[in-house]
C-alpha cells in the first residue's frame, strides 16, 4: 500500500524592500523574490505557479504593480510596474504579495498559497528638472560708501523630488566685472564701497545650478541703486514760495519729505508758522479799517468810538501819540503814565445801561518790542487799566474797569456803586502777555459776561471777595489807558484840570479800535466774522489724513501743527499744508515762514535732532482795479437863480461809477471763502469818496454843499462836511455811493451869484490803496442882461460875495430864452474883459458922435449899416459894462444896440 503525503504551502519572506527608477519598470527587491515549497521535487505540488499582488496601505499597489514567475521549479519571481512611475507625484509605494503552488495536477486542484509578504518600493529620482528663480528681477537700494554683508538675496527652486537633484548647490554671477559677490545661499554683497556719483545704478545677471549640475532655465536680473549718503532731515524744502493773488489755496511744500535714515521714530511733530503780524492787526486787517469791517460783518450799528481820530469835534485823543498802521484806523500808544484819554461827558452819557459790548485791539508793551520777558512770577507790577468807566443809569451809577495784570485779564463790575456788591471776572490768557496784536470783544449782559479773544470764547472765573475797594464817586466819567486816583473822587469837578492829576493803573502798550455799543450784546456770528481770517495756513483735505495723524490750526491761522507716528503718512500730510488767501486784492509783500520739527525715537539717546527751516512766502502784486467815474461835466451851466433855491442844483445827477480789473484773473478762486469771484465782474466795495472845491474854500455865509443825509444815515456811512471838502466814508457798494453822490447839491445865498466855481470828485477802494480818476466839474452861472448891467450887482460879483444881500431881488424874475447864448466867460479873464469892453464902449460912443457931426451927408448908406448893427447876434458875446467907467459914460447916450 502506497503512503499518501500531505501537501505543504509555499513559503516567502515576510518583507521586501524594492527600488525602481523613474525611467524603468523593473523593481529590484532585497532580498530577491523566491518562493519555496517543501513538496519539491514533486511535480506540480512542489512548483510555484504564480504570485498575486494585493492592495497596500495606499490602496493602489494592485493597480500599479504586478508579480510574475520566472522559474516554476525554483520559485523565482519578478515584481514590475504596469506603467512608468513619477517620483514627483509619489515617491514610495507599499503593497502585499502572496505565492501559489501548482496544486495536484495541471488543472491546479488543491493549490496552496503562502502567507502575505509586505513590499516597500521606493521610486528613485532622475534629474529631469532645472532650477527656476522665484523672481525674474530683484531690486535693492543701498547708501553709498559702505560695505554690506547682504544687499539682496536671490532664490531658485528645483522641482525634482530627491535631495540630490532638488537642491541648489550654488549660484553664480554671470555678468563680468561687477563689484558684487554671491554665496551658495543666494546672498549678494558688494565687494567694494559704492559711489553714487560714479555709478548710480548697477545691473547684472545671476544663474543657479542644482546638485545634478543642471543650470537654471532662465537667469535672473539684479538691480542695485546706490543712494547718496543719508543725511537726516527734510528733503525738497523750497525757501521761496510765490503766491499769485486770486489763486485760492496753494500747497506750500508739494515735494517735501522727511528722511530719518532708517532711524526708528515713533512720534513726529512739525509746526509750521506763517508770520503776518507785520502786515496789519490780526491776520488781514490791512484790507479795511475796523469800522468798515464791522459794517461788512453786519454788526449792529450804534457803536461809540472811544479813541476817534483827533478832530475839533473829538479832541480828547489829540495828546496821545499815534503810530503808522497798514489800515486806515489809528493806533494809539500808551506809556503807562501820562498818556490817558478822558472821554467827554457828552459821549459817556450815551453809554448807560448794564448791557453793552466793548471791543478793542490790544498789544501789550511798546511799539518796537520782542515777545514779553518781563511778565515773570517775581514781577508784581500793579494792574494796568485799559478802560475805566462810571456811567449813570436812571437814578443810580454803575462802574466797570477792564484791566490786565501779568497774563490775566480782569473785568471789575459794580452794578450799583451805592448798593450792590462788586464782582470781578478773571481770565488767565497767554494772549494778553505775548506782545502780539489780539482782538478782544467783551459782551456784558449782567450778570452774564462773554469774552471773545480772536473770535474764540473763554470762560471767566468769578471772584466776589475783592478786599477793600474804594467807592467810586457817584459821578459820570470814562478814562482810556488808566483810572482816576482816589484824590480825584470828591473835589474835582472841572474836566480841564484832570490832566494835571495823578492817574493809577496806567496801561503800557498799544490800543486801536476801542468801541462801546450800548444795548443788546453782539451776536457770536458777528464776532467770528470780525476776526475771520481770509489769509493764513490751512490743510488741503482732511480725508487724506492717515491713521494716527493729527492736525491743528490756531484761530488766527498763523500756526499749523502736524503730529503722527508713521513716516509715510506724515510725509503725505506735510504735502497737504496749504496757504490760503481769499482777499479780493491780497496785500503784496513777504510773509516769513518757519518749520520746526520734533522727533521721538525708541532709542532716545541717538534720536535725530533737526534744525529749524526758514523761508518766506511772497504775495505778488495783485491786478489793480480800475475805478472809473463818468457821466459828469466837464461843464455845468445853469441860470443863477436855480442855485439860490432852497435845494440848490445837483452837481453829479448822472454820475456813473464802474470798477473792473485790468484783465481777468485766475478763475480757480471762484470757490474761495466768502464767494469772492476774482474776475471783471467782481462786486467791488468802495470805502470813500470826496468832493472838493478847487481854488478858494467855500464861503459858509454865501455858499454850501448839501447832501441827502437820509440816504447817508440809512446806509450807515460817515460824512465830514467842511468848507474845504466833503468826505463820505464807509465800506459800501458802488450803487450806494452813486445814490449819495447824485444827491450832492450846490446852493448859493440870495444875491451871491458869481460867474464860475470848480469842483473835483474822486473815490477810493481798500483804504485808499486804489483810487479812481479825478473828475473836474466847472459850474457856470448864467445871468440875465438886466442883472449884469446893474452896477451894484457887478460890484458885488467883483468883491467875491462879501455883501450879497443888497441885490437879492434883482436876479429873480428874469429868464433867458436860451441860457447858453448868454453864457458868461468864466475865470480870471473876467476883469480884463470888463476893462476892455468898457474902453471899447467909450471909444464906440465917441466915434459915433464924431461920424454923425462930420458925415451927415452919407446918412443913407450909414443907416443901412446902423440897421445891421441893431440886429447883431449876441450868442457868442455878452457885453459887460465895467462899473469903474460908469462916471465917464453916465452923461452919454447909449447906442441903440445897447438900449
Amino acid at each position: 500500500e502506497t503512503l499518501k503525503l500531505v501537501p505543504h504551502k509555499p513559503w516567502i519572506e515576510t518583507e521586501y524592500q524594492g527600488i525602481v527608477m523613474e525611467n524603468d519598470n523593473t523593481v529590484l527587491l532585497n532580498p530577491p523574490l523566491f518562493a519555496l515549497d517543501k513538496d519539491a521535487p514533486l511535480h506540480y505540488a512542489g512548483e510555484i505557479c504564480g504570485f498575486r499582488v494585493h492592495n497596500g496601505p495606499s490602496g493602489s499597489g494592485s493597480v500599479q504593480f504586478e508579480a510574475v514567475v520566472l522559474d516554476r521549479s525554483t520559485g523565482e519571481g519578478l515584481v514590475r510596474s504596469k506603467e512608468p512611475l513619477d517620483c514627483e507625484s509619489q515617491r514610495e509605494h507599499s503593497f502585499t504579495i502572496q505565492a501559489y503552488d501548482c496544486g495536484e495536477g495541471p488543472d491546479g486542484v488543491n493549490s496552496k498559497k503562502s502567507h502575505k509578504a509586505t513590499v516597500h518600493v521606493r521610486v528613485n529620482d532622475v534629474n529631469e528638472f532645472s532650477p527656476v528663480f522665484v523672481e525674474r528681477r530683484y531690486e535693492a537700494s543701498v547708501p553709498e560708501g559702505r560695505l554690506f554683508d547682504r544687499i539682496v538675496r536671490v532664490e531658485a527652486l528645483d522641482a525634482d523630488c530627491s535631495p540630490q537633484y532638488s537642491q541648489i548647490c550654488f549660484y553664480d554671477i554671470i555678468t563680468p566685472n561687477v563689484p558684487f559677490a554671491i554665496d551658495n545661499d543666494g546672498n549678494i554683497k558688494n565687494t567694494e564701497p559704492l559711489d553714487s556719483r560714479r555709478q548710480r545704478v548697477h545691473t547684472f545677471w545671476v544663474t543657479a545650478f542644482d546638485c545634478g549640475k543642471n543650470r537654471a532655465q532662465a537667469d535672473a536680473q539684479v538691480v542695485v541703486t546706490v543712494k547718496p549718503s543719508c543725511k537726516p532731515g527734510w528733503m525738497g524744502w523750497t525757501k521761496r514760495v510765490e503766491y499769485t493773488p486770486g489763486s485760492g489755496s496753494i500747497p506750500l511744500f508739494p515735494s517735501l519729505h522727511l528722511e530719518t535714515c532708517e532711524e526708528t521714530v515713533w512720534n513726529i511733530q512739525a509746526t509750521v508758522e506763517l508770520q503776518t503780524g507785520h502786515i496789519g492787526k490780526g491776520c488781514d486787517r490791512d484790507s479795511y479799517s475796523d469800522r468798515s469791517v464791522r459794517r461788512l460783518c453786519g454788526a449792529v450799528r450804534g457803536e461809540v468810538d472811544l479813541l476817534p481820530p483827533p478832530s475839533p469835534a473829538a479832541n480828547w485823543t489829540s495828546a496821545l501819540p499815534t503810530l503808522p498802521s497798514s489800515d486806515s484806523s489809528l493806533v494809539f500808544s500808551f506809556n503807562g503814565s501820562n498818556h490817558v484819554a478822558v472821554v467827554p461827558d457828552s459821549v459817556v452819557s450815551a453809554l448807560s445801561g448794564d448791557h453793552f459790548t466793548l471791543q478793542l485791539w490790544m498789544r501789550r508793551g511798546g511799539a518796537n518790542i520782542q515777545p514779553s520777558t518781563t511778565q515773570t512770577r517775581g514781577n508784581r507790577k500793579e494792574e494796568e487799566t485799559i478802560v475805566c468807566s462810571t456811567v449813570k443809569n436812571d437814578d443810580s451809577f454803575s462802574h466797570y474797569s477792564l484791566s490786565v495784570h501779568g497774563c490775566r485779564l480782569s473785568l471789575f463790575y459794580w452794578p450799583d456803586v451805592s448798593a450792590a456788591r462788586p464782582v470781578k471776572f478773571l481770565w488767565k490768557l497767554e494772549q494778553v502777555c505775548d506782545s502780539e496784536w489780539h482782538h478782544l470783544s467783551l459782551s456784558v449782559q449782567f450778570p452774564s459776561v462773554t469774552l471773545y479773544v480772536d473770535g474764540v470764547t473763554f470762560d471767566p472765573a468769578l471772584i466776589h471777595d475783592n478786599g477793600a475797594i474804594p467807592n467810586p464817586a457817584p459821578r459820570q466819567r470814562m478814562f482810556i489807558g488808566a483810572c482816576w486816583g482816589k484824590e480825584m473822587a470828591n473835589n474835582i469837578t472841572d474836566l480841564s484840570i484832570i490832566q494835571g492829576m495823578k492817574y493809577v493803573g496806567g496801561y503800557h502798550g498799544l490800543l486801536s479800535g476801542v468801541t462801546v455799543r450800548p444795548g443788546s450784546v453782539e451776536p457770536h456770528s458777528v464776532v467770528e466774522c470780525l476776526y475771520a481770517c481770509r489769509e493764513g495756513l490751512d490743510f488741503g483735505d482732511l480725508e487724506t489724513l492717515g491713521s494716527g495723524m493729527k492736525v491743528h490750526v490756531n484761530p488766527s491761522q498763523s500756526v499749523l501743527v502736524l503730529e503722527g507716528d508713521d513716516i509715510e503718512s506724515f510725509n503725505r500730510a506735510v504735502q497737504q499744508v496749504t496757504y490760503r488767501n481769499s482777499l479780493r486784492f491780497a496785500t503784496p509783500g513777504v510773509r516769513p515762514l518757519k518749520l520746526t520739527t520734533s522727533l521721538r525715537c525708541f532709542n532716545e539717546e541717538s534720536c535725530l535732532s533737526l534744525k529749524q527751516l526758514e523761508g518766506y512766502l511772497v504775495v505778488l502784486q495783485p491786478d489793480a482795479p480800475q475805478i472809473s467815474l463818468s457821466g459828469v461835466g466837464p461843464h455845468l451851466a445853469r441860470p443863477a437863480p436855480e442855485f439860490e433855491g432852497p435845494r440848490g442844483v445837483p452837481l453829479f445827477p448822472e454820475l456813473r461809477i464802474v470798477c473792473s480789473l485790468s484783465h481777468a484773473v485766475n478763475t480757480a478762486a471762484q470757490g474761495m471763502e466768502g464767494g469772492a469771484l476774482m474776475s471783471d465782474a467782481v462786486a467791488h466795495t468802495l470805502d470813500g469818496c470826496e468832493v472838493q472845491p478847487l481854488g478858494e474854500e467855500l464861503n459858509p455865509e454865501r455858499e454850501e454843499l448839501l447832501v441827502d443825509m437820509d440816504v447817508v444815515r440809512e446806509r450807515g456811512l460817515e460824512i465830514i462836511n467842511t468848507t474845504a471838502y466833503i468826505a463820505i466814508t464807509g465800506a459800501e457798494s458802488i450803487s450806494v455811493y452813486e445814490d449819495v453822490l447824485r444827491s450832492v447839491r450846490y446852493r448859493l445865498a440870495k444875491g451871491s451869484a458869481r460867474f464860475e466855481r470848480r469842483f473835483r470828485l474822486s473815490c477810493s477802494e481798500m483804504n485808499g490803496r486804489y483810487t479812481s480818476n479825478e473828475l473836474t466839474l466847472e459850474v457856470n452861472f448864467l445871468h440875465s442882461l438886466d442883472s449884469l448891467y446893474h452896477p451894484s450887482h457887478l460890484l458885488a460879483s467883483q468883491q467875491q460875495f462879501l455883501h450879497p444881500s443888497h441885490h437879492a431881488g434883482e436876479l429873480s424874475g428874469h429868464t433867458l430864452p436860451n441860457p447858453h447864448r448868454n453864457s458868461v466867460v468864466p475865470g480870471a479873464a473876467t476883469v480884463i474883459i470888463m476893462v476892455c469892453v468898457g474902453f471899447l464902449v467909450v471909444m464906440v460912443i465917441l466915434g459915433v458922435f464924431r461920424i454923425r457931426s462930420i458925415h451927415r451927408r452919407g446918412e443913407g448908406a450909414r443907416g443901412g449899416a446902423k440897421e445891421g448893427s441893431s440886429q447883431w447876434d449876441d450868442s457868442a458875446l455878452t457885453i459887460i459894462v465895467n462899473p469903474m467907467e460908469k462916471k465917464r459914460v453916465a452923461g452919454l447916450p447909449l447906442p441903440q444896440s445897447v438900449r
